[in-house]
C-alpha cells in the first residue's frame, strides 16, 4: 500500500467525535449516511446486512449476523474543509467498554435518541460516561419518520431525564410518514431532502402553518443562550432581533462548556437530516484547540500537567484500544499533543519500554491507509507496538500519564472448558488475546475445580467471546451455566483484638492489634474503592513501618468471605492500638495478623450476600402488557415505571440478574417475539434471608465435594 503524506490540517478544523446512543436507536445507519455523504463510500449499505454486505462500520461477521455492533470502529472524512474523526459505537450494554474508552479519548460526540422511544436506558448510561470525561455533546433525534414520533417531546426528556439544557436548534418540517426535512432555527431556513439518497438538499420557504411555532421554538433558543451571555440578555429584554451572526458563537461557547445541549433531527434510514447535522458537528462541537487535556506526572500522580493542542510541543500520545488484525496487534492512539512521525521511537511511560513506530495508519472501519505523519488532534493507529490499553506514549521529552479510564466489574461468569486437548495452544491464545483488548473480559484458572472461568458483562458479551472463539481460533468450548457475581459485605460495626504468636525456632512471629471493622459510608463508597484502611494508633503502640502491613493483611482477607467464598466489599477497617516485639515483629507478622484477624471479627460484623441487580427496561405492543409485568414479577423484579408510548408500553424495573438468566426465550413466547428488552448493571443489594441461606448450602456442599 502507497503511504500518503498528510499535511497538518489547521487544528481548528479537526473534529473528533463519538456517535453513541441506546442500543437500536440507529448510530450505525447514522454513520453510514455520513459516510456516504462525505464521499468515504459511494454507496449505501442496510445495517441488518440484508444486501450480503452489511454496513460499512461493523466490519465484523458476528455484526453484520446479529444487526448489532460489538466493536467501536474508527473512522475519518471531510466535510466542508473540515476533517472529521468518527468513532461508532455499541449500543448494548455487555459492550459498555468500547464506549467509555471511545468517550475517553474523543472531543465531543453525537447523541442519538430515538424519536419514539425519547431517552432510554442506556441513553442514561451514555450519559452518565460523557459527564464522566466532560464530553460536549449534540443530540439527534433519529427516526422522524416513525408513528408516534416527537422530537420536542424527546428535547424535555433530555431536560428532565438526563438533566441537560436541550434546546431544539431545528424543527420538523413534517413527522411520522409526512417527514421532509427540517427547518433551522438559527437561520429561519427550510431545508427538504429529497433524491433517492436524500443527496438533494433545496431550500423552501417555511409553510405557514409552521411559522409561528418556529419563531416560538426560536424565542425559546433565545431565551436559553440570554441565560448564559449578558450581550444576548440586554438585546433580548430590549426586544431587537438576535441573529444567527450573534447566536453561533454563544451557542458554540455554551455547548463547548456543557451549558447547552443542541437537538438536531431527522430520519437517518430514510436520508434526511444528516447534512445539518453534520454542519452542527462543525458549528458547535470542540476542535481539539478547545478542550483542557490533564495528564499526571508519572512519579507524582497528585501533580496535574496541563496538555495543550500544538503540534511543536513534545509528544503525548493514549493508546485507548487494541486490536489483533492479520498483520499483528493493531493499536489506536489519540494523540493529544506534539507530532509523530513513522519510524520515530516513542516512550511507554507505564511499562518504560522504549519502541519504533514503524507503521502509521488512518483508519476506515477494517480498511486503512498508511501516513507518514500524526499531529496532535489526530486519532490513528499503530503496528507492532506492545502495550496494554490506557499506556501513555511520549518522545521521551516530558514523561507524563494521562489519566485512566473507568473499567467496570464483571457481572457474569461462565466456566469453560476446550472440547478437545489438542485445541489448549489456540484457547490461550485466544483468552490471552481478548483480555488484552478487553479490560471488562476477566479469566481466571480455579485450582480447586481445575475449570477455566471467564467473567464479563452479560450473557451476550460471553456469548460473543465463546463464539469468536470458534470462528477467529477454531476453539469449541463447552461452557458451564452462566453464574452471578455475587458480592459479601457487613452490615454492623465490630470490635476485634487478635494477637498472633507463632514460634518455629529461631525468631519467631509476633503482633498483636486491635480497632474495628465497619461498612463504609455512601461517601466513601463514592468512587472505584471497596475496601478502606484508617489508621488511628497514637503513641507508637504500632511501629509506623508495620501499620499499612495491617491493611495490606486485612485487604489480602477480603477476596474471599467467610459466606460463599465471594469477594468482601464495602469494609472500612480502623486500627487504634496494637503491641509489638522487639525480635519477633515483622511486616509479615504484622500482615498476617490482620489477615487473621478478619478472619476472627468477620461474622461478628453481620455479614450479608450482596447480588448484582439490573435495570431492566422492556418495550412491547401495548396488548402484552400483562404478560410483561407478569414476566418481571415471577423474577423478583420491582417495577418502577409503566409508560404508553402510542400503541406500545414502556416497563422500567429493577431485577436480580439471577433471575434473568434465560429471560429473552420467556419474554419471546409470553409476547409472540414482539416485545424486546434491555438491562444494565443498577447496583448490587442483599439478597433474601431465604436466597442467602440457600447459596450458603450450596457453598458448604461444594467444599465437601472438594475434599
Amino acid at each position: 500500500m502507497t503511504a500518503t503524506t498528510v499535511n497538518a490540517p489547521d487544528r481548528a478544523k479537526v473534529r473528533n467525535i463519538g456517535i453513541s446512543a441506546h442500543i437500536d436507536s440507529g448510530k450505525t445507519t447514522l454513520t453510514e449516511r455520513i459516510l456516504f455523504y462525505t464521499g468515504m463510500i459511494n454507496r449505501i449499505h442496510d445495517v441488518r446486512g440484508k444486501d450480503g454486505v452489511g454496513a460499512k462500520m461493523d466490519s465484523m461477521e458476528l455484526e453484520r449476523e446479529r444487526g448489532i455492533t460489538i466493536q467501536s470502529a474508527a473512522t475519518s472524512c471531510e466535510w466542508e474543509g473540515h476533517a472529521i474523526n468518527i468513532i461508532d459505537t455499541p449500543g448494548h450494554v455487555d459492550f459498555t467498554i468500547e464506549v467509555e474508552r471511545a468517550l475517553r479519548s474523543l472531543d465531543g460526540a453525537v447523541l442519538v435518541l430515538c424519536a419514539v422511544g425519547g431517552v432510554q436506558s442506556q441513553s442514561i448510561t451514555v450519559d452518565r460516561q460523557m459527564r464522566r470525561y466532560s464530553v460536549p455533546c449534540v443530540a439527534f433525534v433519529n427516526k422522524c419518520d416513525r408513528a408516534g414520533a416527537n422530537p420536542l417531546d424527546v428535547c424535555e426528556q433530555l431536560r428532565e431525564a438526563l438533566g441537560h439544557n436541550s434546546v431544539m436548534i431545528q424543527h420538523p418540517l413534517g413527522l411520522e410518514a409526512d417527514h421532509r426535512g427540517s427547518i433551522d432555527l438559527v437561520t429561519r431556513t427550510c431545508y427538504s431532502f429529497s433524491g433517492d439518497n436524500g443527496e438533494t438538499i433545496e431550500e423552501i420557504e417555511i409553510p405557514a402553518d409552521l411559522k409561528d411555532i418556529v419563531e416560538e421554538q426560536r424565542t425559546k433558543l433565545v431565551e436559553a443562550l440570554a441565560d448564559i451571555d449578558d450581550a444576548i440578555a440586554e438585546r433580548f429584554l430590549d426586544g431587537k432581533e438576535i441573529t444567527a451572526e450573534e447566536i453561533g458563537p454563544v451557542l458554540r461557547a455554551a455547548t463547548i462548556a456543557r451549558k447547552i445541549t443542541p437537538v438536531c433531527l431527522g430520519s437517518a434510514y430514510k436520508n434526511k437530516g444528516v447534512q445539518l447535522l453534520l454542519n452542527a458537528v462543525l458549528a458547535y462541537l470542540p476542535s481539539p484547540l478547545d478542550r483542557d487535556y490533564i495528564a499526571l506526572d508519572p512519579d507524582d500522580e497528585s501533580i496535574e500537567i496541563n496538555l495543550v493542542c500544538d503540534i511543536e510541543e513534545p509528544l503525548v500520545m493514549l493508546a485507548f484500544k487494541l486490536e489483533d488484525g492479520q498483520y499483528g496487534q493493531l493499536t489506536y492512539c489519540r494523540v493529544y499533543r506534539g507530532t509523530l512521525n513513522k519510524g520515530d521511537f516513542i516512550h511507554n511511560t507505564v511499562n518504560r519500554k522504549k519502541v519504533k513506530a514503524g507503521r502509521i495508519v488512518q483508519m476506515h472501519s477494517d480498511e486503512m491507509s498508511d501516513i507518514d505523519v500524526a499531529y496532535a488532534g489526530d486519532i490513528v493507529a499503530l503496528f507492532g507496538v506492545d502495550c496494554s490499553s490506557g499506556d501513555t506514549f511520549t518522545d521521551g521529552r516530558q514523561p507524563v500519564t494521562m489519566t485512566s479510564m473507568h473499567v467496570p466489574e464483571a457481572v457474569v461468569t461462565l466456566a469453560i472448558t476446550p472440547k478437545k486437548n489438542t485445541n489448549q495452544a489456540n484457547f490461550s491464545k485466544a483468552l490471552n488475546r481478548f483480555t488484552k483488548e478487553d479490560p471488562t473480559f476477566k479469566v481466571h484458572f480455579d485450582e480447586e475445580s481445575g475449570e477455566t472461568i471467564i467473567g464479563g458483562m452479560g450473557e451476550l458479551h460471553l456469548e460473543v467471546y465463546v463464539e469468536r472463539m470458534k470462528r477467529e481460533y477454531q476453539v469449541e468450548v463447552i461452557p458451564g451455566a452462566p453464574q452471578v457475581a455475587y458480592r459479601e459485605a457487613i452490615t454492623v460495626r465490630a470490635e476485634y483484638n487478635y494477637t498472633h504468636k507463632k514460634q518455629t525456632g529461631g525468631s519467631g512471629q509476633y503482633a498483636k492489634i486491635g480497632g474495628w471493622i465497619e461498612p463504609m459510608t455512601d461517601e466513601e463508597l463514592d468512587g472505584d474503592a471497596t475496601f478502606l484502611f484508617e489508621p488511628k494508633i497514637v503513641g507508637g503502640s504500632v511501629p509506623k513501618e508495620y501499620i499499612n502491613s495491617v491493611g495490606k493483611g486485612f485487604e489480602l482477607a477480603t477476596p474471599e468471605g467467610l459466606l460463599i467464598g465471594f469477594p468482601v466489599v464495602g469494609v472500612k477497617v480502623v486500627l487504634n492500638d496494637g503491641k509489638s516485639h522487639a525480635v519477633d515483629s515483622s511486616d509479615r507478622a504484622f500482615q498476617s495478623a490482620g489477615r487473621f484477624a478478619f478472619r476472627d471479627v468477620y461474622m461478628r460484623a453481620e455479614p450479608v450476600v450482596m447480588e448484582p441487580i439490573m435495570k431492566v427496561e422492556v418495550e412491547g405492543p401495548e396488548q402484552f402488557s400483562g404478560a410483561i409485568l407478569g414476566s418481571i414479577n415471577k423474577r423478583r423484579g420491582m417495577i418502577s415505571g409503566n409508560e404508553s408510548q402510542g400503541s406500545d408500553v414502556k416497563v422500567e424495573a429493577e431485577v436480580p440478574l439471577k433471575e434473568m438468566f434465560g429471560y429473552s426465550n420467556d419474554l419471546r413466547s409470553s409476547t409472540q417475539g414482539k416485545a424486546s428488552f434491555t438491562m444494565e448493571f443498577a447496583k448490587y443489594a442483599p439478597v433474601p434471608a431465604s436466597v442467602q441461606a440457600e447459596l450458603i448450602k450450596e457453598a458448604e456442599e461444594k467444599k465437601k465435594e472438594k475434599k
